[in-house]
């Protein structure tokens, strides 16, 4: 799921648990801000929310994480036979946030509740990997895929006949 937002008059894409380098906003470190300027937002399936000029109720929350400057852009002006010559550099000014959620109709995305809750095939971090464990199990499934390849070819040479 993403949207396009419009911060201080330029568009990004915002896609939750990413972050973006957006022109300098007045907020401190681990300040929360709300962008209610949503453009576009899209569920990933092919379902598609145009605004006119934003979408009704929807909002991105975002936590600002640092207040950085981009790359030196150098500015050189010369005027020849004048002897004048002016080297300046500049680096512009950025805010680091961090996408939290991507707010439809006032709440949050469905996709949210999904992501906080534990997937039961991965171990917890602070459990074991029993390796052997997987290894069987991969050689059982193994011999019950030659036992159903068996069943479809006796399957096969009955319908011939």
């Amino acid at each position: 799921m993403y949207a396009i937002v419009d911060i201080k008059d330029k568009q990004f894409k915002a896609q939750e648990g990413r972050y973006l380098y957006v022109p300098h906003l007045d907020a401190e470190v681990d300040e929360t801000l709300t962008f209610d300027r949503v453009l576009l937002l899209s569920d990933g399936e092919g379902d598609v929310q145009i605004g006119t000029p934003t979408v009704e109720d929807a909002s991105i929350t975002a936590r600002v994480l640092d207040q950085v400057k981009g790359d030196k852009v150098l500015v050189f002006k010369k005027k020849r036979r004048k002897r004048y010559k002016v080297k300046k550099g500049h680096r512009q000014q950025y805010t680091k946030i961090g996408i939290e959620s991507l707010n439809i109709n006032g709440e949050a995305a469905a996709d949210e509740s999904a992501a906080d809750e534990p997937v039961e095939d991965e171990p917890a971090e602070d459990e074991p990997i029993n390796i052997a464990a997987s290894e069987s199990e991969s050689s059982s499934s193994e011999s019950e895929s030659a036992e159903t390849d068996a069943e479809t070819e006796s399957a096969e040479d009955e319908t011939k006949d």
